[in-house]
């Protein structure tokens, strides 16, 4: 039987939570999975994560916790991060000595978080970081939950790391892209999962809200939107090679 797991979309503040384990519930009564990565890094209110909404997310069935550039909006998720038995990580491209750990290992896998570049925060390169890294990785098949917000610069890293890592797979727009496919040295690539947060939003925000930013360029806070949640997930299949032989959207809707 191949080795299955899922990478869940961002997971959106307390409507998120609340349908994450019935939706869990629903993908496990159909297949057996060996791992279930999440984004949590808009799980507290729409920004950011804490300790409490963390431990929530593990109970509801989530392995491992990813995150990106909201993952320092709670300082208490701090020490959290910082254990190394506790399966929330941030992105690994941080300079040195920045608190917390950007990769876990669990069982034959090796999850990564990286964040990109492109209109986004300055951070180290993802493609060095990662070479570096590969060096010193002597077994496991590597998974990379990629939080970026350029298509191009995802694509890049899918074709960068073909061959050298199990899976790269996008988050961070909240917006599920259709190109979910097995590059041809046998890694499974996705620009972006999506997410699991309110279907009639602005991703994940409140209609309103958002629109009134844009008319108005006056800042203030998003707050998240409400009503029917969708669920957005990728399901990869791995032979015994540790190479991925499928990769297909799992999307659902309350």
């Amino acid at each position: 039987m191949p080795d299955r797991v899922l990478f869940i979309g961002d997971i959106i503040g307390k409507p998120g939570r609340r349908a994450l384990p019935g939706f869990l519930r629903r993908v496990l009564s159909e297949f057996d999975l060996d791992l279930v990565v999440a984004n949590g890094e808009n799980a507290a209110g729409g920004i950011g994560i804490t300790p409490e909404v963390a431990e929530e997310i593990l109970e509801a069935g989530v392995d491992v916790i990813t995150t990106g550039n909201h993952v320092w909006h709670y300082k208490e998720i701090i020490p959290y991060l910082e254990d190394e038995n506790f399966p929330i990580l941030r992105p690994l491209n941080y300079p040195e000595g920045v608190p917390g750990k950007g990769y876990i290992r669990k069982g034959k896998f090796i999850v990564v978080n990286l964040m990109g570049r492109v209109f986004m925060k300055e951070i180290e390169c993802p493609f060095r970081k990662m070479d570096l890294f590969l060096e010193n990785i002597d077994s496991g098949i590597v998974l990379i939950d990629f939080h970026a917000e350029a298509t191009s610069e995802k694509n890049a890293l899918g074709w960068y790391l073909d061959g050298r890592v199990g899976a790269v797979v996008g988050t961070h727009t909240h917006v599920g892209t259709i190109d979910a496919k097995i590059l041809p040295k046998g890694t499974a690539y996705i620009t972006d999962i999506g997410m699991v947060g309110p279907k009639d939003s602005v991703i994940g925000d409140d209609v309103e809200s958002v629109i009134r930013r844009f008319l108005t360029l006056m800042p203030h806070r998003l707050s998240v939107g409400k009503g029917n949640v969708i669920f957005n997930s990728v399901l990869v299949e791995f032979d015994d090679r540790g190479k991925a032989k499928s990769i297909r959207r799992i999307d659902l809707e309350e």
